[in-house]
């Protein structure tokens, strides 16, 4: 039997095997919501694509390497460099190209009036979160999503970068700046902003996904989620004794010790 998350809510050690997490929760939630749909409503996972360029001191990249051997006018003969006397070597030389990300997404359509996209669900990346393309390309897409009027469900389950939510950080609460949030807009409603809390110390919530209008919102629950992904992914061998990726937040930090040390995973 798959071992369980020792922790209530959300695992910080999830977030370093991100790629793998994402690509599940998102495929997911996709099958969460789509029984629930009234009719003339689809959930479809997209999915865009950019290139961190490089230079960037945050890109994360998963490179591919070509091994190119030295050409016409490349070769390099052995030589003294001044007067040390020291022979250099001739290099292999490698060109590494940055590979493009895709990053995928949820979008609720219409497809009674050709596809028109009523609600966009997003899971937060650290790219997103990170100065380059992967945010820059996210930003884009928020303003899209508002000024079209649809609905944006953003879920950050990942601590590291900077906040990049659709409504300013310092606009929400202490009570509800909690390490993992979500962040609903609605689009008939935009000037408000539904802000989930979500502790290390807690369940993840139950949160409402918006769809036209005259329609029920249909309910998630998050938490079943990411347990599924927990357990479809075996990842009951991960490494409790060290500090996750990035660390924990002082206040936590004597909380999760003492968790996993009752749970025998310390």
């Amino acid at each position: 039997m798959a071992l369980k998350s020792p922790f209530p809510g959300m695992d910080p050690y999830l977030e370093s095997h991100w790629r793998d997490v994402h690509a599940s929760l998102v495929i997911y939630l996709r099958d969460a919501i789509q029984p629930r749909l009234p009719a003339g409503l689809k959930a479809r996972v997209d999915e865009r694509v950019f290139v961190e360029c490089q230079g960037l001191a945050s890109r994360s990249i998963y490179p591919d390497v070509r091994v190119v051997e030295g050409g016409r006018g490349r070769k390099r003969k052995a030589m003294a460099t001044g007067q040390s006397g020291i022979a250099v070597a001739e290099p292999l030389v490698l060109h590494v190209q940055d590979e493009p990300m895709t990053e995928t997404y949820i979008e609720i359509l219409d497809v009674g009036t050709g596809g028109r996209v009523v609600t966009v669900i997003e899971i937060l990346s650290p790219t997103n979160k990170s100065d380059g393309p992967g945010r820059n390309l996210y930003v884009r897409k928020q303003k899209e999503v508002l000024a079209a009027e649809a609905n944006l469900v953003e879920i950050d389950l990942v601590r590291g970068g900077e906040r990049v939510l659709s409504v300013d950080w310092t606009q929400i609460p202490p009570s509800h700046r909690t390490p993992y949030i979500v962040c609903v807009r609605r689009g008939h409603r935009p000037f408000e902003a539904e802000i989930y809390r979500a502790p290390l110390q807690e369940r993840l919530p139950g949160i409402s996904i918006p769809l036209r209008e005259d329609d029920s919102d249909v309910p998630v629950d998050l938490q079943a989620l990411v347990d599924r992904c927990y357990e479809d992914g075996d990842y009951g061998d991960l490494d409790y004794r060290a500090q996750p990726v990035p660390p924990f937040a002082p206040e936590d930090a004597a909380w999760a010790d003492e968790l996993l040390r009752a749970a025998r995973r310390r």
